[in-house]
């Protein structure tokens, strides 16, 4: 982790030395040289250029280690062949923050690898912090710097959102985008290959920055999901800062070779999106909607409710408003008396004086004013979507300026969609100057709306640290599974998976290997009546398919028969099947099915899943996820999460299932995974829930190591 200092002389430096500018307009190299010296950039800019004298009027010093001055800020252009010696001298000159705008690195394979790696070395050796290789470069319009250290076209206006990007491209795309909807930055950062200075250091700079409202990142890769998540919480819970990320690569083929059902369906992306909503981020699908959502959140005051007036002069557009705020969750305010008889009044006796309210569409600016200012004022209204359709008497400008004097004087976030393009591209530029979030469609206010107010809601929640089970038998666990990974199986047996959880306090039925029929018997009657059989064998995983699992066995005759039925089966079956025994264990009670499980993901760790249980889970994968370790409230969401949760919490009539004793697994599994690394997969798969208060048991189990 870096530490501020470092930063701040990348974001405020007093001196930046240009390494390998040229002559040469619309290449790298000189484009950054002089957009430094085009922003105003409040310090002393030293060209380091081998074999000119002079550029752009600025005087040139062959070698970095040449300038006679403290150099606070390096950024190096130089092809990544000769990038190392650059760095080194950089080094040697006493320089400690270096942005590496050149290419050619991990990118290109393993000889950029190479050319990394050499890098990171040096910079490591002198206690350099860098951004890059391979970026845009940084921008940082607060006017005591005036920075803008890249390649952009423009230098964005003065903001407050930070835009931390690993694609530099896309960062002149978001740049363009933004500036003639007078959207500002606060801080613009591409960070590249992200071989020293991560996202996580930027974040958490960036919640310490004053000048950062909004935090927006783009992500191709997520490198450590947990220390994303923890900066996150960090982040929200100390600043109140939203971060909106949007990360490419949703579509990986990853879980085609994972053995369980949920190896199978916690794809990357899945995972993904479980644990930025579980650390509070708000994930967006497009740039659109993370600036769609990112304008609410910076320009305007958090809606304290979700009750929402919609102003129109048209009733269509108001219609679809109202029908994407009531998908989104929001409500339509109901108006008081006062405001009603305000609208009765003042507005035409065809105007539609409820919720929505349609002004008609001959409505000039005082019949907006009369409408905004009445449902600001209403103590049952939170928050306003005002729509314009453009009629040749609407007074477009006009009713621009009086919906941003209105705003300016309310503490209720006001958003509005004037419906068009050129006709109302005028009035749409007054609203974007004077921050009123502008939104080419109705239905979009109302997305933003509603993510504005569960942002409000997440930040009246604090997050409370997972317990500990202190009944639980690491020890014999660890046992178990390290012999396992000693003798070289990829799969516990189930009768070895069912005393790992047992280990931890799950609750398994009575159970026993036999290894011949007279001993299925034996312990098929010491156990008690009925029972289930399955084969064990490391080379069957789905136990049922080749016939190797009989249920509901009753009596001592039905024992000795399902053994031999089973053996015969899998023998014929599966011809190379060595078979272990028969795993013997009390046949549970009729209840309904559920699944939970383990995967280990490489970004984020150990993922615990629930969801609709038995054969249909990859049907209908109705499911959840969270990364481990879990809290009672994050276990207790993955269980209302799933849709099929009104059959656990009884409807039209079905009993209440013990969706506590449910809650409890989901805790002493993440537990489990976070103490037993060893496990890869783990499914349990049926567990079977009983009536409320009555608990539940472990049908089924499979551990993958």
């Amino acid at each position: 982790m870096h530490d501020r200092r470092s930063l701040d002389s990348i974001f405020y430096p007093e001196s930046i030395a240009v390494i390998g500018a040229n002559k040469v307009p619309g290449t790298v190299p000189h484009d950054i040289l002089v957009n430094i010296l085009k922003s105003n950039f409040q310090g002393i800019v030293y060209p380091v250029s081998p074999k000119e004298k002079a550029i752009a009027g600025v005087k040139t010093y062959k070698y970095i280690v040449d300038i006679p001055d403290p150099v606070d800020l390096a950024v190096i252009v130089f092809p990544s062949s000769v990038t190392h010696m650059a760095l080194e001298q950089c080094g040697e000159k006493g320089i400690q923050s270096v942005i590496i705008i050149s290419a050619g690195f991990k990118e290109v394979g393993e000889a950029g690898i190479r050319r990394e790696e050499q890098i990171k070395q040096i910079a490591k050796k002198y206690k350099i912090s860098f951004i890059g290789p391979n970026c845009l470069g940084v921008i940082n319009t607060d006017p005591l710097s005036n920075l803008n250290a890249s390649f952009a076209r423009e230098m964005p206006e003065e903001g407050s959102i930070g835009f931390i990007s690993q694609s530099g491209a896309l960062c002149t795309a978001v740049l363009d985008y933004a500036i003639p909807k007078h959207i500002g930055f606060s801080k613009f950062v591409s960070f590249g290959n992200k071989a020293d200075i991560t996202e996580i250091d930027l974040l958490y700079y960036f919640m310490e920055d004053d000048k950062t409202k909004v935090i927006l990142v783009y992500l191709e890769e997520i490198t450590d999901g947990r220390a994303l998540m923890k900066a996150a919480r960090d982040i929200i819970s100390k600043s109140s800062k939203p971060i909106l990320l949007l990360k490419s690569g949703r579509t990986s083929e990853g879980a085609r070779a994972a053995a369980s059902h949920t190896g199978s369906l916690a794809g990357s992306d899945v995972v993904c999106g479980a644990a930025m909503r579980q650390a509070g981020i708000i994930r967006c699908n497009t740039f659109e909607e993370m600036f769609n959502k990112a304008i609410a959140l910076t320009y305007q005051p958090l809606p304290k409710n979700n009750r929402v007036a919609i102003i129109t002069n048209a009733g269509g557009p108001g219609v679809l408003a109202t029908d994407a705020a009531i998908k989104e969750g929001v409500q339509l305010a109901q108006f008081s008396e006062q405001t009603t008889e305000l609208f009765r009044k003042s507005l035409p006796s065809t105007a539609n004086i409820k919720n929505p309210v349609d002004v008609i569409g001959d409505a000039r600016a005082d019949r907006y004013n009369v409408a905004l200012s009445g449902v600001l004022k209403d103590h049952n209204v939170d928050g306003a979507l005002v729509i314009l359709t453009p009629q040749s008497m609407t007074q477009i400008d006009r009713i621009a300026e009086e919906i941003s004097l209105i705003a300016s004087t309310n503490d209720k976030p006001v958003y509005a969609s004037f419906m068009g393009e050129a006709e109302v591209a005028s009035g749409i530029n007054i609203l974007q100057k004077r921050h009123i979030p502008h939104y080419t469609l109705p239905e979009f206010m109302s997305s933003a709306f509603a993510g504005s107010f569960r942002f409000y809601e997440q930040l009246k929640q604090s997050y409370v640290k997972p317990g500990i089970f202190r009944d639980v038998n690491k020890k014999e666990a660890g046992l178990i599974l390290n012999n396992a990974i000693k003798n070289k199986r990829k799969y516990l047996p189930e009768e070895e998976a069912v005393r790992v959880l047992k280990a931890y306090g799950l609750p398994v039925p009575e159970n026993g290997l036999a290894v011949s029929s007279s001993d299925a018997i034996r312990i098929a009657e010491k156990i008690g009546f009925p029972i289930v059989m399955k084969v064990v064998s490391d080379q069957i995983i789905h136990k049922s398919d080749p016939g190797g699992v009989r249920l509901n066995i009753k009596n001592r005759k039905e024992v000795e028969k399902a053994y031999q039925t089973i053996i015969r089966n899998v023998s014929k079956a599966v011809p190379d099947a060595e078979i272990k025994g028969i795993y013997i264990a009390k046949m549970a009670q009729k209840g309904e099915e559920v699944i939970l499980g383990i995967k280990r993901d490489p970004s984020f760790g150990p993922v615990i899943m629930f969801g609709l249980g038995g054969i249909f889970v990859e049907v209908f994968r109705d499911i959840s996820f969270r990364v481990a370790p879990l809290n009672n409230e994050e276990a207790s969401s993955m269980i209302r999460e799933i849709q099929a949760y009104p059959l656990l919490s009884g409807i039209r009539g079905k009993i209440k299932k013990d969706t506590g004793s449910i809650e409890e697994c989901l805790l002493r599994l993440s537990q489990l995974a976070m103490d037993c690394p060893q496990i890869k997969e783990l499914d349990i798969n049926p567990l079977i829930v009983q009536e409320d208060k009555e608990g539940c048991t472990v049908a089924d189990a499979r551990i993958m190591l």
